[in-house]
């Protein structure tokens, strides 16, 4: 069986992967507050640990791997757009959740096997809580209840950072019923314009970090393999998810391994709105100020050409040269049955998914078949994702009328029609081949229909 190697957050060191169980691996990956369109960056863990679903799947077979995501769909955020466009929170998660399934599932990621809803788990987060509370790690102070961090001795251990470090570096929440000012909500009181839910202390509803908490041990158990999401959760929401699962179920381990992926640049730049280059994967998909739309199979070769744990620059100039490759690896694997991928595909996914390291073996594989498993090991050319490169224009009358330029320039020796021809094509983004055999046209990555009008006239 193929050895995986991933890196640890929590101990810092590449590892063996050893799943407590290979018959049910289990992988929990924080989801999204579902209140707006996802942006770019968030795409990004989506893409990361669908490979990595996905490379599970392969090594331990696809019935063997259970992978959970969760939607936030009580918060703040959400009572806030609420109150604003005067719709009603429930309309406004379903169609946001509706949005960012079809999102992801447009940059190929498949959907994990549970998503659940934090506002079905309500009952499961109060039942944790009166058991913190009970075990003296939580306290109850003004309608609210809060997690003792100071019982919990391995606070910090998965950031690194000490109590002081953490209250000097963090914008923490002061507040007088606090005990410690890193102390942090697992319920709190809901006025009757905002959601909430009856508790043994009072109405309210949970704070964000205890959603994770229940819904991973209701879902996955008390102990699961992997936990993963972006590297700005691992302080304070999966900090606080250790504190409080660990003292919840002190039998228990919580997650074996943490994966943290790396955050996204635009151009070199952090993505702000002030900068101007802030946008969702929508605006990506569909195209957002006068930029033409970028296909999601090109967003997602784009986005696994950098490794994970890497800051990753997304530039216009990725977009074009994945848009030509990908374009030529449909054109190898067209009407190709996949075959078994690369063991040098799996090694480099292995590896800590190295996913720019499976990225080159792929360039070098002649045999179709092969190429078209290795790629869909990585969610690339699958049926779901393709289309795009198809151009709907019919080259075939343009040969013909280059081929008859050339036949009547090899018998005049004046070839200035067909290089004013070929010169054409190729500034409509034609790639023309001219042979002893005849003349080819392919449709390049840039081709401009509107250029072609007129050039047979």
């Amino acid at each position: 069986m193929t050895t995986i190697k991933l890196t640890n957050s929590k101990t810092r060191k590449k590892e063996i992967f050893e799943p407590i169980d290979p018959k049910n691996v289990r992988m929990y990956v924080c989801g999204p507050t579902v209140y707006d369109r996802a942006h770019i960056g968030n795409a990004r863990p989506v893409i990361v640990f669908d490979v990595l679903y996905r490379l599970l799947r392969h090594v331990y077979g696809a019935d063997h791997v259970t992978y959970v995501r969760n939607f936030t769909d009580v918060d703040d955020k959400i009572n806030a757009r609420a109150a604003e466009s005067g719709r009603s929170i429930r309309e406004i998660t379903d169609e946001t959740t509706k949005w960012y399934l079809d999102d992801m599932r447009a940059v190929g990621a498949m959907d994990p096997d549970q998503m659940p809803r934090a506002t079905e788990f309500i009952g499961a987060m109060i039942t944790m809580i009166e058991g913190l509370v009970e075990s003296g790690h939580a306290y109850a102070a003004e309608g609210h209840v809060l997690f003792s961090v100071e019982s919990y001795k391995d606070y910090g251990k998965l950031s690194g950072r000490s109590i002081d470090d953490m209250i000097a570096g963090a914008r923490v929440e002061v507040a007088p019923y606090k005990r410690n000012p890193m102390d942090f909500v697992l319920w709190k009181p809901s006025s009757d314009d905002l959601p909430g839910w009856d508790s043994p202390w009072g109405r309210g509803r949970p704070g964000w970090h205890i959603e994770c908490s229940a819904m991973s041990y209701e879902l996955l158990g008390e102990t699961f393999d992997i936990h993963g999401g972006g590297n700005d959760l691992m302080f304070p929401h999966h900090e606080n998810e250790i504190a409080q699962s660990c003292c919840a179920h002190p039998q228990g381990g919580f997650a074996r391994y943490w994966l943290h992926n790396e955050m996204l640049q635009v151009e070199g730049k952090k993505m702000s709105k002030s900068l101007g280059n802030f946008f969702t994967v929508r605006d990506l998909l569909d195209g957002h100020d006068g930029m033409p739309g970028v296909p999601g199979e090109v967003i997602r070769f784009v986005f696994l050409s950098t490794h994970y744990r890497k800051p990753m620059d997304w530039t216009a100039e990725k977009a074009e040269q994945a848009k030509a490759t990908l374009k030529k690896w449909r054109k190898m694997t067209h009407r190709v049955a996949a075959s078994e991928p690369a063991p040098e595909v799996v090694t480099a996914l292995a590896d800590d998914l190295n996913t720019a390291g499976a990225i080159s073996v792929l360039h070098g594989i002649d045999d179709p078949a092969v190429l078209l498993a290795s790629a869909n090991l990585l969610g690339l050319l699958t049926p779901e994702l393709g289309g795009w490169e198809e151009t709907g224009v019919d080259l075939t009358a343009y040969a013909d009328h280059l081929s008859s330029l050339r036949q009547t320039a090899m018998e005049t020796k004046d070839f200035s029609a067909v290089d004013a021809m070929k010169t054409a094509l190729l500034d409509a983004g034609v790639e023309v081949r001219m042979s002893k055999t005849g003349v080819e046209l392919e449709p390049g990555p840039n081709l401009d229909a509107a250029k072609l009008e007129g050039l047979l006239s």
